[in-house]
């Protein structure tokens, strides 16, 4: 579907947003020839990039195909704080080697929906480990005790007694420098972050520069229904293979499908309305579409094909893959050697749970034969299932 500037502007301004603050100033901005300076920041808590973050970096594209400059803060010294918006406890401070093992591909991940081409990438380290003790006291002059503690997630710690650390009270502050420092007209952010995106208009407007609009997103469940969080452990990446992406999609809640299609797709208004009438006929073909738009949307369109073909053959047609990763051994070995030095499982302790479960099974032809031996040997070339997604082959 072939959309006006106008149209683009209005879907903008729609799709995947919560709230803008600026609104007026906003729409007159766009509908001129100015181009804006849109900020995203990204703490790098974690190696992985997760589909909660792609909501407001699918914004940011969005006002990137609008012509306007996409800006992305890599916050690799507010890192090192944390941001606990989110959070019912104090996140620990993240080192500064965790933060640099965490940076390493985070460029290449962002890319996959932003043209890095065209955009501006800062670390905020750049700027705030320069502020001394006079600046960063001007800069909390701005604000009080009662406005951070009133927020819902801090108000509730301290009721339960929970410990909040001072530090926690300077990140918005930082964040809000950050707006001060690359001259932000817009700052893009989940819900949660709309105290710390007000710090810097707040900031802005102190140094009597122009203050930034901003712009909400909302927060998107995860695999397990609860709030798509690294910690907990119920993402989707960008990192993830084709096969498992797929997979985590097909195995989410059938209530999340078209939630999942209007904020982590540009899949038109038009064909998600067809969606929306076919899911209640028939929601496994509508979560398969999803599961492949997706797919191809980190990786490509063959590799998402594939990986819809290969899971309608293990999940339908209860077959194995036509492709399964294998190892040669040229000894008898342990099942939980090879699978641990082959990474396929990560620790002992999770083999004797997978064991515990049943999980792990021997495919002999059409027969499942289920692992019960912790100290299984393998001595012969033999197909293994691993819980209900992973198939292996070792080769002797």
């Amino acid at each position: 579907m072939i959309y006006s500037t106008q149209q683009k502007i209005q879907n903008t301004l729609t799709r995947g947003v919560d709230e803008i603050i600026g609104k007026e100033e906003l729409e007159k901005a766009l509908n001129s020839e100015k181009k804006l300076r849109i900020k995203l920041g990204i703490d790098p808590t974690s190696s992985n990039i997760h589909l909660g973050r792609s909501i407001p970096l699918l914004k940011l594209r969005d006002f990137q195909d609008l012509g306007h400059k996409a800006i992305l803060i890599v916050g690799d010294f507010t890192g090192t704080i944390g941001d606990t918006s989110d959070k019912d406890s104090e996140r620990p401070m993240l080192s500064n080697k965790q933060i640099k093992e965490n940076l390493k591909t985070y460029k290449k991940q962002i890319a996959k929906i932003i043209d890095i081409s065209k955009a501006e990438f800062y670390f905020n380290s750049k700027w705030l480990k320069k502020l001394n003790f006079s600046e960063i006291g001007e800069l909390a002059s701005f604000f009080s005790i009662n406005q951070f503690i009133s927020r819902e997630l801090i108000s509730k710690r301290l009721k339960e007694g929970k410990r909040v650390s001072l530090h926690e009270t300077l990140y918005p502050l930082m964040q809000g420098y950050d707006s001060l420092k690359i001259k932000a007209d817009v700052e893009l952010g989940g819900t949660d972050q709309r105290f710390n995106m007000l710090s810097g208009r707040d900031i802005q407007k102190h140094f009597k520069t122009k203050e930034q609009s901003i712009i909400t997103t909302p927060i998107i469940e995860g695999l397990d229904g609860r709030k798509m969080s690294s910690s907990w452990g119920n993402t989707i990446n960008f990192n993830d293979s084709p096969d498992e992406m797929f997979g985590k999609v097909m195995s989410m809640k059938d209530e999340l499908i078209i939630k999942y299609f209007e904020l982590l797709t540009r899949v038109s208004y038009e064909a998600i309305e067809i969606y929306k009438k076919n899911i209640l006929k028939n929601p496994r073909d509508v979560k398969l579409d999803l599961a492949e738009t997706i797919t191809k949307q980190y990786h490509n369109e063959t590799k998402a094909y594939e990986a819809r073909e290969t899971w309608k053959r293990v999940f339908s047609e209860k077959k194995t893959p036509l492709e399964i990763p294998k190892t040669h051994i040229k000894v008898e070995e342990s099942l939980v050697t090879i699978l641990q030095k082959n990474q396929v499982i990560s620790s002992k302790t999770e083999f004797s749970r997978l064991i515990d479960q049943g999980a792990i099974k021997i495919l002999e032809n059409d027969t499942e034969i289920k692992v019960t031996d912790k100290n299984f040997i393998v001595r012969q070339t033999t197909i293994f299932k691993i819980g209900k997604k992973k198939f292996f082959r070792i080769i002797k």
